[in-house]
Parts: C-alpha cells; sequence; structure tokens
C-alpha cells in the first residue's frame, strides 16, 4: 500500500468519526431538550433554584448541542475556491462559543445563590428529587453517546462538557433534595448551587482555553517543534531546517509548513527526501498535512529557482511540496 493510499484512508476516517459524532450530537440534543422542559416545569413547581438553575444551564446546552451539530456538518464540506482549508475551523468557533457561555451561566447561577442565602424559599423536596433523577439518566445517555467522539473533537468535547455539567447538576440537585427531605436543611440548596457552578467553570476555561490556542495557531500541546526538528534533520539527506511552523486545523487534523537544506542534487532526487520527511512526522506526531519547500545547500537560504539565479552562476534544486 502506497503512502499516498494510507493517506486517504486516513481523511476517510475523519470523515467517518465526524459523521458518528454528528449523529450523537443529534441524539443528544432530542434527549436534552425533552428533559430542560420537563425541569423547568418541576422547578417552578418545587421551588428548587437548583432545578432552575440546572433547567437553564440545560435550555443552553440545547443551544450549544444545536451549534455543535451545526457545526460538525458544516465541516464534513469540502474545501472551495475561497475555503480552501474547508470549514473545519466552524467547529472550534462553536466550542469558543460554548465554553464562554458556560461561564456566563455559572456566574449566574452563583449570583442567584447568594441572594437565596439571605431570602430562602420554601423547596417540594419530593419533586426536586424525582424530576432530577429523570435528568440524571438522561444525562447519562448523552454522555455515553458523546463520550468518544470528545476525545477526538474539540467541537464534540464542548458538548460533552455541558452534558457532564448537566450530570454534576443534577447530582448535586439529588443530593440538595435528600438534604433538605431529611434534615430541612434548605441552605442545600443554593449551596450545592455553586459548587457545581464552580466545577462546570473549570472545564470551560480549559475548552476556551484550548480553543484560543487552535485559533492563534499555536503549536499543538503534545508537539515540541524542536523535536519535529530534529526529526527532519534525522531523514537521510537532510542538513538544515527552518521557517518551521506547526499548527492545528480543527480537533486531530495538525498541518506543518517548513524548510530543508538537502545536499546539491537534481529535483528528481528530493522526492523520496520528502516522502521520508513525511513519513516520520505522520508517525510520530500525527501531522498529516505538510507543506515543505526543499532548499540546495548551493542556494542561499533566500530561495532560487529550478533555473538557477539570473546571473546563471548558481544552479539548484527549490521545489515546492505540499501534501494534504
Amino acid at each position: 500500500m502506497s503512502f499516498e493510499q494510507v493517506s486517504i484512508g486516513m481523511e476517510d476516517d475523519h470523515h467517518v468519526h465526524r459523521q458518528a459524532s454528528t449523529k450523537a450530537l443529534g441524539i443528544a440534543l432530542a434527549i436534552t431538550a425533552v428533559i430542560a422542559f420537563v425541569e423547568v416545569v418541576g422547578g417552578v413547581m418545587s421551588g428548587s433554584l437548583a432545578l432552575l438553575g440546572d433547567a437553564g444551564h440545560m435550555f443552553t446546552d440545547v443551544l450549544a448541542l444545536g451549534l455543535s451539530l451545526g457545526a460538525s456538518m458544516v465541516a464534513m464540506r469540502g474545501a472551495t475556491e475561497r475555503h480552501t482549508f474547508g470549514f473545519l475551523r466552524v467547529e472550534i468557533l462553536v466550542a469558543l462559543i460554548n465554553g464562554m457561555a458556560l461561564v456566563g451561566i455559572s456566574l449566574l447561577v452563583i449570583y442567584e445563590a447568594i441572594g437565596r442565602f439571605s431570602d430562602p424559599v420554601e423547596i417540594d423536596a419530593g419533586i426536586m428529587l424525582l424530576v432530577a433523577t429523570v435528568g440524571l439518566g438522561a444525562n447519562l445517555i448523552g454522555i455515553k453517546l458523546l463520550h468518544h467522539g470528545s476525545q477526538e473533537n474539540l467541537n464534540v468535547r464542548g458538548a460533552f462538557l455541558h452534558m457532564m455539567g448537566d450530570l454534576l447538576s443534577s447530582v448535586g440537585v439529588i443530593l440538595a433534595a435528600l438534604l433538605i427531605y431529611f434534615f430541612s436543611w434548605q441552605a442545600a440548596d443554593p449551596l450545592i448551587s455553586i459548587g457545581i457552578a464552580i466545577i462546570i467553570m473549570v472545564g470551560a476555561y480549559r475548552l476556551v482555553s484550548q480553543s484560543v490556542s487552535i485559533l492563534l495557531e499555536a503549536v499543538p500541546s503534545h508537539i515540541e517543534i524542536k523535536e519535529v526538528e530534529e526529526a527532519m534533520l534525522g531523514v537521510d539527506g537532510v542538513i538544515g531546517v527552518h521557517d518551521l511552523h506547526v499548527w492545528t486545523l480543527s480537533s486531530g487534523v495538525h498541518s506543518l509548513s517548513g524548510h530543508v537544506l538537502v545536499k546539491d542534487r537534481n529535483v528528481s532526487s528530493c522526492s523520496p527526501v520528502l516522502r521520508d520527511i513525511e513519513k516520520v512526522l505522520d508517525m510520530r506526531f500525527k501531522i498529516e498535512h505538510t507543506t515543505i519547500q526543499v532548499e540546495t545547500e548551493s542556494c542561499p537560504l533566500d530561495g532560487c529557482s529550478l533555473n538557477g539565479r539570473e546571473n546563471g552562476d548558481r544552479q539548484g534544486c527549490d521545489l515546492d511540496h505540499q501534501r494534504k
């Protein structure tokens, strides 16, 4: 099997994974919408801030999951003449929006909970417990659906974190309901709401941080640029590397561009060197999209051409090679 066939196979795998993630997002969206409505009714009937906060969080999750689903569908569209990288970055933008929404919701819940300490409300723990238990079951199903995709896709991870926040909220509401039912401790409702909000904000911060890092085209966290340079220098025929850039297009899709200096040779003999570099980058660093310019030692590092310099006294191979 050729390297090109392997590359095409890996692209197909990415597409299959995106299709599976899109289906999972659709099912999770339907479940969340139904449970959010149930929790609003239950929160109003019981008077529980924790339950209403969880319902508000779930309604925001409906929006977040909808955005994630839309982004996942758009990301599967191919490249165009204007969008030559396709629409993969849409997922990262939605992940950033989801993370910021989580922070906003958490701050609102904390604000409302603080007010409850000075102005407590009588709560029907029975209704609160029943609705929260139903919500817990639905959240477990949603988390199961999104777990695999969240490990490979930042957009799905954003939706997954929303579902995890819902799960924690449901557990907190159940705990608060039990404390109120058995011990008449009304303060448990706002106190647990604050704890849940803080936990959600920690996950949201990580999501926002990763999204911003990708949008700023930072080097992926699992890659050290020095190690990449050393690996390229280890390829037979390569004697120098410069202008090296590594960034992430979208979750799991990494790109590299750079210049490599080789010993003076014919243009045709550069191809095996490039193939060896590509294999090393793919196998060691999971970098599948590369654009590499090859320069020979007889050329100045500011470039040369296949026909030589204008004065005709410098010859060499300057091959701009790109693989997608």
